[in-house]
């Protein structure tokens, strides 16, 4: 493994900071059974540089750790996680497809974000959002909130991130290469 260099580093809290203050000021949006997280636009950075990977898991676990309507260590580590799994996976996805034309590249490197936080966060939702009047078995919640959490975060990344891949695919042309 090699050592980061600065810049990597530098991105990477680039990533975290931006993530952070992407989220946390709207709270209200960011959190709950449907999910409209801006900073989940940034998905789509692992597919022009790594070191967009550690900064989305660290602005994630931060966002997490410090929302005001905690839902708790179960968010903050398996929410965390599914980000990194998902960061790496579209991370992975867009190095193996490099020879596919762009927009199925693009496709493919963007489905991560949403297959894996639908699965991962719309799974234990239900359980930390339990309401004590709701006579509705939070394991019967369990499909629904796999489907909100997934088109509110394909939503957010095929609206919102795909656009801004493709502009800084034109800004940075070298960066498909890499």
């Amino acid at each position: 493994m090699k050592k980061p260099t600065t810049l990597q580093i530098t991105q990477a809290a680039v990533v975290t900071a931006a993530y952070v203050l992407l989220t946390l000021p709207f709270a209200q949006f960011a959190f709950g059974p449907i999910q409209f997280r801006l900073a989940e636009a940034m998905t789509v950075l692992p597919v022009l540089f790594p070191a967009a990977v550690p900064g989305l898991f660290l602005g994630c676990l931060l966002s997490n750790l410090f929302n005001p309507n905690s839902l708790g260590p179960i968010d903050i580590v398996f929410g965390s996680l599914a980000t990194l799994l998902a960061a790496l996976a579209t991370w992975r996805i867009a190095r193996k497809t490099r020879g596919m034309s762009p927009s199925v590249r693009r496709g493919l490197s963007l489905l991560p974000p949403v297959v894996i936080n639908a699965l991962v966060v719309g799974s234990y939702l239900p359980f930390l959002l339990m309401d004590a009047a709701s006579s509705a078995s939070p394991l019967s919640l369990v499909p629904i909130n796999m489907l909100t959490v997934g088109a509110s975060e394909a939503v957010v990344v095929f609206v919102v991130g795909l656009p801004l891949l493709v502009a800084l695919e034109k800004r940075y042309p070298a960066r498909m290469e890499s």
